[in-house]
């Protein structure tokens, strides 16, 4: 190995270490109280090998929200380098895959001490002048602890940006340990990736809430979600809510809404059991705790897809129309005579025939006034009159293009029976098109 690859890392220097096997107690001795401590240096692990200096770093990359494929092995196979290639071309380094001194200084490998062996202290009685090491408190959570205590750990971790994989799940395993390396790092304490007294103290004054609340800090609105191909703040926002509820974002937090945060919103979709149209709708920004939720802010949430069959959609909210109007609902291309079901259990209360805009038209009413307006229709289902109760997913209509020039459904959102909202979000987040 290359000399100047080096890891220094400072310890005392032990005369004698007396090992309780009985008691499970460990009395670390030395020497003399003038003894000059000495430094034990090792070398950084290259591609091949195994050890626990590997366990670390892949424990480092894993904290700034890369991910090792096959998790923490322990091994420096091709999974660990194309993390680490990942992570330097991220960082401006030279993408190489291997674990120079830069790379080991900016996952804090570098000058930092190993994590020690914890120790039960002896009482001070038994050891007479010696010099005794007294270990942190053993209630403390420690690698392989299932807990709430530990859950509360993860989630102020979480709040102070570190990215965390799997989320708050109570398990305190390599990532939780290499968290808290990070955590103990940034406040200049002892890096040892376990639970002490000092990192106890230090994270007691922080605020433990669910991630989700973090949605009180964020600009992002139900009118103005990121969408693929935008650069800002915004997808930044998105990007760490991601990192942080423990999904990985190729690139990380780099505001620009491409391919890898597109891939990104899909996985956390799926291991949410959410609709996966890998786009940001309203019901994945509320799991991510980017908006409130819907029922709170008044807005309706949809039980089901408001058109049977192949079509696509874009965001056409406000886009202008002509006459000087504006465009009050979302477009949904689709072939005439494909059905039109209802969104929600509800009432019919309108339907209008060959109007000069919406051609056929029905209003579709719930209970807390809130109604879903569909134009275009080619004919109402059988049945179907003012009055009609309906349930979700039930036909009330045929796609076509009356009082249109091709055939579609124009669909409107109409909170409490205001104005219209932007109802692309709502239908997005149920896209059924494919």
């Amino acid at each position: 190995m290359e000399s100047n690859l080096f890891r220094k890392a400072i310890i005392a220097l032990a005369a004698s270490v007396t090992m309780s096997i009985a008691g499970t107690a460990f009395v670390v001795t030395g020497a003399a109280a003038s003894s000059a401590p000495t430094a034990v240096v090792a070398q950084l692990p290259l591609f091949g090998d195994s050890g626990p200096e590997v366990v670390r770093l892949q424990q480092a990359i894993a904290a700034r929200g890369f991910t090792v494929k096959g998790g923490i092995t322990g091994s420096f196979t091709t999974s660990t380098k194309s993390a680490l290639r990942s992570l330097q071309k991220v960082a401006g380094f030279k993408a190489t895959g291997k674990l120079d001194e830069r790379t080991a200084k900016f996952l804090g490998l570098v000058d930092v001490a190993p994590a020690p062996v914890a120790v039960v202290a002896t009482p001070v009685a038994a050891v007479a002048s010696k010099n005794v090491v007294v270990a942190s408190s053993s209630s403390l959570p420690k690698v392989g602890d299932r807990s709430q205590a530990v859950r509360t750990i993860q989630e102020v971790l979480m709040r102070d940006g570190i990215g965390l994989v799997g989320g708050a799940d109570g398990i305190f395993g390599n990532g939780t340990s290499a968290a808290i390396a990070e955590y103990q790092k940034r406040r200049g304490l002892s890096i040892t990736g376990v639970m002490d007294d000092a990192t106890q103290a230090a994270m007691i004054p922080a605020p433990v809430a669910p991630v989700a609340q973090a949605a009180v800090t964020s600009t992002i609105t139900i009118d103005s979600l990121p969408v693929r191909g935008q650069t800002s703040d915004a997808v930044r926002q998105l990007q760490n809510a991601l990192i942080a509820n423990g999904t990985e974002v190729k690139g990380g937090a780099d505001g620009i809404f491409g391919v890898a945060t597109t891939i990104a919103i899909g996985n956390f979709q799926a291991a949410r059991g959410l609709n996966q149209s890998k786009a940001l709708d309203v019901n994945t920004a509320v799991a991510l705790g980017l908006i409130p939720s819907l029922e709170s802010q008044g807005f309706p949430t949809l039980d089901a897809f408001p058109l049977i069959g192949k079509c696509s959609f874009v965001d056409s909210w406000h886009a202008p129309r002509p006459g000087g109007r504006l465009h009050e609902g979302v477009d949904i291309i689709a072939a005439r005579g494909l059905p039109l079901v209802a969104v929600k259990d509800g009432v019919i209360t309108k339907m209008l025939t060959n109007q000069t805009l919406s051609g056929n038209a029905i209003r579709l009413t719930i209970a807390d006034g809130t109604y879903f307006y569909y134009a275009h229709l080619d004919a109402f289902a059988e049945g179907i009159t003012v009055g009609t109760q309906v349930s979700a997913g039930q036909v009330i209509g045929y796609n076509g293009s009356t009082g249109a020039t091709s055939s579609h459904l124009h669909f409107e959102v109409h909170p409490r029976g205001g104005e219209a909202v932007n109802p692309y979000p709502f239908v997005k987040a149920v896209d059924a098109c494919n």
